[in-house]
């Protein structure tokens, strides 16, 4: 048996807390390491100490293996939890723990590196018995042997990475005229995002289930599965919704695919929690996909329906201990449903946020479990993943579940940043999911038109609101900065960079409101901190919101918005909008600057790509002109709302 006493997590934001919170109960100390940004952060309060170990980006940081071995010496730490993402994958560093006395509580090295390889572990899944999608991942990686192969393979056909994961380096290719060219791209951003431009081949199972196996192994010979996950609702490859088990799962399938996951585990030696990716095609063929060597960010819907803590087994299995239980001891009960909440706007193609959590809070109800690492005044910097927070339900059957995880998603209070929370209640309340007949294409085929994606704009009733709001919190209706007239009170309220213009008169029983041809009563009673009760077109519910001077975050039910009272501004002021300013979308490094002073530009036109949150962000031309100032450079670290290209219009252009 492995004797350790004190644990550093090598992570950060919820998954940092979670495993601090099993290892404090089984009477482990814990260390958290942090970068700078993170000084504040949830995970550095909750831990028994905690060590910084560089700046803010990643690669100055997190991913700093020798940082973090550091940190351990300083702390006395003589185990380390990798959590998921950042090192947990890494070879090097799961060796380097080995070197220097330190458990790893993880695999060995040697079953990272090849389940880290798509190419060498399909070979290794192959020659274990282990069903897998036709395709090619030999040696050979010459453009000439893809494209012959390709044909051998057939079409449609997926150019997937061999390394590295999150859908980059990954095309789907419908039409072979177009295989050269993206065997090229997905070559080029596979070398740019994980330094190897591997490549693997394979025929594309169009609108598959993704279904996963939770496996365990210990240093015993014993290896067991926990059930199944179905993650097939993703947007551009990354999980949305995960649940357990699948409604698309028979008992004989789920045996049969944990038989199968079982033999990839102990065909690479494995030890400690894995997880086994598989797509399933609408005729129950099973296909293997992948092998996640580390604990997955949907663990905990495993969790409530086998009653076990997964963190612990980790902690056990690392120890040297057996695993708690046989295969036969293993009993799924009920269903279970998790969401990630993302601070992105769904509005906006999804484009992560940035900026301070003004409210944070949820319901505490029965049966569910809300997994995070924020709080209250905490920044969300452009450094890190957008993910926040996990939701979870739990229920005695799946509807029951869906049920419970929609209404807390709607009861939660997230404030100062644009999130998905919409998005996600209304897909739990999706016709085709509640049948359980979601894909992978679900999103694309049954959710574009939803309102939490479609709509651009607040609604009337929205607007109406935020100014009976702001009307009521500059002084209860008795003194405004406005002047009172006759005609009322006039606002010009922003969101999105469009402008509104509303009316309001207040009577004995509230607020009317009006914008254009639509008006609206309203009453507010006892606005709080951050929520309050209103009375809108006849229904009492209660709405969560943030004021600071004339600025208002509002999530009334449709979505979160920032918009801010404009009434006061000097016309000069409002005209600003369309000047021309290239302004940074948030909080990041610039990494291409594309123009300089006296390029003439037209609207639409990239000028600057901004990186923020592990993705590339292009800010673009509003107006046709010439550039008359760049004030940034590659390189260059910038606030959100930065100037940093300036345009002047064509008509004044000489």
């Amino acid at each position: 048996m492995t004797d350790f006493h004190k644990i550093l997590i090598a992570n950060r934001g919820e998954i940092a807390v979670r495993v601090i919170r099993t290892a404090r109960e089984l009477g482990y100390r814990t260390v958290a390491v942090y970068s700078e940004a993170d000084a504040g952060a949830l995970h550095v309060s909750v831990a028994d100490e905690a060590v910084c170990i560089g700046p803010a980006p990643v690669g100055e940081s997190y991913l700093l293996g020798d940082n973090v071995l550091a940190a351990a010496r300083m702390t006395g730490a003589d185990a380390v939890h990798p959590g998921y993402g950042f090192l947990s994958e890494n070879t090097e560093f799961a060796a380097a723990c080995a070197g220097a006395g330190i458990t790893f509580i993880g695999p060995p090295a040697s079953a990272i590196e090849l389940m880290g390889s798509k190419r060498l572990s399909k070979i290794a899944m192959l020659e274990a018995g282990v069903p897998c999608i036709p395709g090619y991942q030999d040696a050979d990686q010459s453009d000439e042997t893809l494209l012959l192969k390709a044909e051998e393979v057939g079409f449609p056909l997926m150019v997937k990475a061999s390394a590295g994961g999150g859908g980059r380096g990954m095309r789907l290719v419908l039409d072979p005229a177009e295989l050269a060219e993206q065997i090229k791209t997905a070559r080029s951003e596979a070398e740019n995002a994980f330094g190897n431009g591997e490549l693997i081949l394979e025929r594309a199972v169009l609108e598959p289930r993704h279904i996963e196996i939770q496996v365990f192994a210990d240093n015993h010979g014993n290896a067991v599965y926990l059930g199944e996950r179905d993650c097939s609702i993703q947007r551009r490859h990354q999980k949305v919704v995960e649940e357990a088990p699948s409604p698309f799962v028979d008992e004989a399938l789920r045996k049969t695919m944990g038989e199968a996951a079982v033999n990839a585990a102990k065909a690479c030696d494995y030890r400690g929690a894995g997880t086994v990716e598989f797509l399933v095609d609408k005729d129950r063929n099973y296909y293997f996909l992948e092998m996640n060597t580390r604990l997955q960010v949907e663990h905990p819907v495993t969790e409530m329906i086998t009653g076990q803590d997964l963190v612990a087994w980790q902690i056990s299995v690392a120890a040297g201990l057996p695993l708690p239980l046989e295969q036969s001891d293993i009993e799924l009960n009920g269903h279970a449903v998790e969401v990630r909440l993302y601070a992105e706007d769904p509005r906006n193609n999804f484009l992560p946020q940035t900026g301070e959590i003004l409210a944070w809070d949820y319901p505490e109800n029965v049966g569910l479990r809300v997994d995070h690492g924020i709080c209250s005044g905490q920044d969300i910097s452009p450094f890190y993943d957008p993910m926040i927070a996990k939701v979870i339900a739990w229920g005695e059957n799946r509807e029951v579940a869906c049920r419970r995880l929609a209404s807390a998603l709607q009861d939660t209070v997230l404030l100062g940043v644009n999130n998905n929370k919409l998005f996600l209640k209304n897909i739990l309340r999706n016709p085709v999911f509640l049948q359980g007949g979601a894909t992978t294409a679900f999103l694309n085929d049954h959710f574009t038109g939803d309102i939490s994606v479609a709509r651009t704009e607040p609604a009337e009733s929205t607007l109406a609101l935020a100014a009976a709001l702001f009307y009521r919190l500059d002084g209860s209706g008795e003194q405004s900065w406005n002047n009172p007239t006759a005609a009322g009170y006039h606002y010009q309220l922003a969101c999105d960079d469009q402008s509104f213009e509303l009316d309001l008169l207040q009577d004995a029983d509230g607020y009317r409101v009006s914008l254009g041809e639509c008006e609206e009563e309203i009453q507010i009673i006892d606005p709080g901190a951050s929520r309050c009760v209103v009375i809108q077109g006849g229904v009492r519910r209660e709405v969560s919101y943030a004021r600071h001077g004339n600025s208002l975050w509002l999530d009334d039910g449709s979505g979160h918005f920032f918009i801010s009272n404009e009434t006061h501004l000097p016309a000069s002021a409002l005209a600003a909008a369309g000047s021309g300013e290239v302004l940074a979308s948030m909080d990041g490094a610039i990494v291409d600057v594309m123009v300089v002073a006296g390029d003439v530009v037209t609207a639409g036109q990239t000028l600057v790509v901004l990186e923020a949150m592990k993705m590339e962000h292009p800010l673009k031309a509003t107006i046709d002109g010439a550039v008359s100032a760049v004030n940034t450079q590659v390189g260059d670290q910038v606030k959100s709302k930065q100037l940093l290209v300036s345009i002047a219009e064509q008509e004044s252009v000489a």
